[in-house]
């Protein structure tokens, strides 16, 4: 058990908007705060501080309204993306439509099925873009101001496609718009697992993939009822409604707290310690905000203090060090140590995209189509199909903190092989004579449908929960980058092939995406971690390398310094104190005793 009494100290002296100087510590009495004794205790258990600040079921999750209006707001972005997937699967078959841009429109063109690939999958390419540049913005001028540059670009990408009336305008503001949507997807996870309490944060991530599912729901029946409408205003008006959360966004998010984790990481210590305490509605005083603040705060000088070490003559901070740290940065993440979080994000976004789910989302009325049903019924399907994903995502939004993430990613991988093959199957036998077999079309439906729940409640969620999760502060922005990097690549890859791969092999189609599942669950079972209630400092330990004892021995005494006031000295994690020293032996008897164990 530790114990301190702590003597006060000097105020060291602030650089803010710089990063953490590991040689200047800051300690929460330089802040004016008085440690209290009971912060220690929570210091040394992460567990018991994510016990302390609640549990983990739906009256937990709605118990803060500055995290929840903050999160939801961030959750905007995802809900943007929905917009774009709701508008296509009507869109690509609305009469209206076709007749406006004829290169989509099969009968007229014998390269549509191209043509609507190549609409669907610029948007994709434009996100994967955007996925890339948004770590650097993350990092550099903040979470929210990286979630409002992508607000700004999906906007302008909006007003080129309402007012688009050649088809080469339309793919071009698809495209700028798409570079909008990755920044977006890859910003708001970010932010939201960096301002969540650690007893909630599964649930608030998941909050991004149901903001995404319920922006296809709204959109899609938005385009459904436009339809009906005369002329070109059928589908511009779902093109200008989808601007609307876009500028609610970028107007509500500068009154939203700054992430307390990218404050620190920036060296502004007192605005972090501030931010985290109104995000827990809590004091200053409160040892619950002590003990997470000064671990974010150690998380962030040994995260610079990695960085320093692996790239020194890359400090100068002038403009041109800043471009090829930036580059260095994105290589360190494909570097022994850390390597496995990056795969992880990226092995968990190929397998949620290979196993078809925007197959069915963009172009649900063309595999309806396969089962035998006639063109109202398709789109009637279509709609209710993604109402069924979003009830799988509200389910898994309700469990996911309580069951984990390795679960649903298992079981639902294996039953989602099993509905491609029952309705590749069915299209395989039956689709000679749809008239003749009634039953068996319906056989089909029923497990697009399954396939569609099982989606929503294991791989839609975890995918873009886990990455967020997996990885260190000072990584978490390029590794998130790169996770939905993954995502919008084959986004774009699926989006282009589906619909030449339908028309060429129908069945074949589904047999593909359910190879993939199979392949999916069997990669969970051996390879994904469970990171279900896990502090992001405790999720560290799920990845050993031979750098991560002296790693958390680092951490350990920059803990120490912080709650002592005592000066840092990188050297002690490798001398004394990594034999269990207390601080009093090291630093010459001074009037503190806090005990720094064996990592």
């Amino acid at each position: 058990m530790t114990t301190s009494s702590i003597d006060s100290a000097a105020a060291p002296k602030k650089k803010n908007g710089h990063a953490p100087d590991p040689d200047n510590v800051p300690t929460l009495q330089s802040l004016g705060v008085q440690l209290d004794p009971d912060t220690l205790h929570y210091v040394e258990n992460p567990e018991a501080l994510a016990n302390a600040l609640g549990g983990n079921g739906v009256k937990d999750v709605f118990s803060n309204p500055v995290v929840l209006s903050a999160a939801a707001c961030a959750c905007l972005g995802g809900l943007l993306f929905g917009f774009d997937q709701g508008i296509l699967s009507i869109v690509l078959t609305m009469k209206q439509f076709l007749t406006q841009f004829p290169e989509t429109d099969k009968d007229a063109n014998s390269k549509a099925g191209l043509n609507k690939g190549v609409m669907t999958g610029l948007l994709e390419l434009g996100a994967f873009i955007g996925a890339i540049i948004s770590g650097f913005f993350a990092d550099r001028y903040s979470r929210k101001a990286s979630i409002v540059f992508g607000s700004v670009w999906f906007v302008i990408g909006s007003v080129i496609q309402s007012a688009a009336y050649q088809f080469p305008t339309l793919v071009v503001g698809r495209f700028i718009g798409g570079i909008g949507i990755g920044i977006l997807s890859s910003t708001a996870p970010m932010y939201i697992s960096e301002i969540a309490p650690p007893n909630v944060r599964g649930s608030f991530l998941v909050l991004e993939a149901a903001s995404i599912v319920f922006g296809i729901v709204v959109m899609f029946y938005i385009t459904y009822g436009t339809r009906h409408m005369s002329g070109d205003w059928a589908f511009r008006v779902p093109f200008i409604v989808q601007m609307a959360p876009c500028v609610g966004l970028a107007a509500l998010l500068w009154s939203l707290p700054y992430s307390p984790r990218w404050l620190a990481q920036v060296g502004r210590d007192e605005e972090s310690l501030d931010s985290l305490a109104r995000l827990r509605r809590l004091p200053k005083t409160s040892p619950l905000v002590q003990a997470e603040w000064i671990s974010i705060r150690a998380e962030a000088i040994r995260n610079r203090d990695v960085l320093v070490t692996a790239h020194p003559s890359l400090q100068g901070g002038d403009f041109k060090s800043e471009v090829k740290l930036e580059v260095a940065a994105w290589v360190d993440m494909f570097k022994p140590g850390v390597i496995k979080r990056t795969m992880i994000g990226v092995m968990l976004m190929f397998f949620q995209q290979m196993t078809g789910i925007n197959a069915l989302i963009y172009y649900s009325p063309t595999l309806f189509e396969q089962l035998g049903l006639d063109y109202e019924m398709q789109i009637t399907l279509s709609g209710v199909l993604n109402v069924a994903q979003f009830v799988a995502v509200v389910m898994a939004f309700l469990l996911l903190d309580k069951v984990g993430r390795r679960p649903p990613l298992i079981y639902g991988a294996f039953l989602i092989a099993a509905s491609h093959f029952i309705v590749a199957a069915m299209i395989g036998v039956y689709s000679k004579d749809w008239a003749a077999h009634p039953t068996q079309a319906w056989v089909g439906v029923a497990f697009l449908f399954a396939f569609m729940i099982f989606y929503g409640v294991g791989w839609a969620p975890v995918p873009w929960t886990m990455p967020a999760e997996v990885h260190s502060s000072s990584r978490r922005a390029k590794g998130v980058a790169i996770t939905t990097c993954t995502n919008w690549f084959f986004n774009f890859i699926i989006g282009l092939i589906t619909p030449p791969f339908l028309q060429s092999a129908p069945y074949g189609t589904f047999i593909f995406f359910g190879a993939f599942g199979l392949l999916g669950g069997i990669w969970a079972i051996f390879i994904a971690p469970e990171t279900k209630g896990k502090t992001l400092e405790e999720v560290d330990k799920l990845f050993h390398n031979n750098a991560a004892a002296d790693e958390d021995r680092a951490k350990q005494m920059i803990i120490t310094s912080i709650c002592a006031g005592a000066p840092y000295q990188p050297s002690w994690a490798v001398g004394d104190a990594a034999n269990g020293d207390t601080l009093d032996k090291i630093d010459g008897g001074k009037n503190v005793q806090v005990w720094v164990e064996k990592a």
